[in-house]
């Protein structure tokens, strides 16, 4: 039997502890839940109204059905959830621990730096919207009508995963360049507006535009592959470009982190 490695193990306890501690420290304001489901409904509101207005014109929007279009909603607002709970905050604080020149309180720990930046920062009510997403999702499937399998399901849970794994990687590209560029403080408010564009299948979008939601920011396997997968829409060729194009991803945002983590070294020596 191989040995475990000393230093992985070290790393998942240290992260699981900084987890641990950031959902006890979210649970202690707990009226933070109700806000949050509100925001959360007003939300799901907003993009029926939409839904609403597109389909009093006609009866499907480049061959998606609305009960179809809902569940994009709903894994548009699920993905979304998880986003804003974990990688959003935990990535937003790098950037500003660079400029601040907080970042060694990170880099001290016995642990890989990458992993513990990752985890230090849980917004636990904001997956309220993961749960208010998930209830819309299963309404559009009702809708829809038929049965999913467990093999579906669990083909709509692996492409979801490799979907979160390439905006994690995208977000840590875009904390990594702080350690290059200055002004980096406008990066959620970029992230969020780009972000609304996955509320719609990316490809109902001009050919610009669908693929830089899919290669530049990887909304496409994030949100459209997932609801592809639970509305009988999914092919190989898709998950096969998802899973490749994570690879790549996790490749390139693990150099760039190493490359800015050797940069700040320098600049702090």
């Amino acid at each position: 039997m191989a040995a475990r490695d000393p230093h992985r193990t070290g790393a998942v306890r240290l992260a699981a502890t900084f987890l641990r501690i950031g959902v006890m420290n979210e649970v202690q304001y707990r009226i933070n839940f109700f806000i949050q489901l509100v925001q959360s409904l007003l939300t799901i509101a907003t993009g029926l109204v939409a839904l609403s207005l597109v389909f009093a014109h006609t009866d499907e929007l480049a061959g998606w059905t609305r009960p179809q279009l809902l569940a994009v909603m709903g894994v548009f607002t699920m993905v979304g959830g998880l986003i804003r709970s974990v990688i959003q905050p935990n990535m937003q604080r790098v950037v500003e621990d660079v400029r601040e020149g907080r970042l060694d309180f990170a880099l001290t720990k016995p642990a890989d730096a990458q992993v513990l930046v990752s985890v230090r920062d849980v917004r636990f009510w904001q997956l309220t919207d993961f749960l208010v997403g998930l209830v819309v999702l299963v309404v559009a499937l009702v809708q829809i009508g038929g049965s999913l399998s467990a093999r579906d399901v669990a083909v709509f849970a692996g492409v979801l995963l490799v979907g979160l794994v390439a905006v994690y990687c995208f977000w840590l590209l875009l904390a990594s360049a702080s350690f290059w560029l200055v002004r980096m403080n406008e990066v959620q408010e970029l992230f969020d507006g780009v972000y609304r564009a996955g509320q719609y299948p990316v490809g109902i979008y001009p050919g610009w535009l669908k693929y830089g939601l899919t290669f530049l920011v990887p909304l496409a396997f994030a949100i459209t592959v997932p609801s592809e997968a639970v509305t009988g829409r999914l092919t190989w060729q898709a998950v096969a470009v998802a899973a490749g194009s994570a690879v790549v991803l996790i490749v390139l945002s693990r150099w760039c982190w190493q490359r800015g983590l050797r940069r700040y070294g320098g600049a702090s020596s």
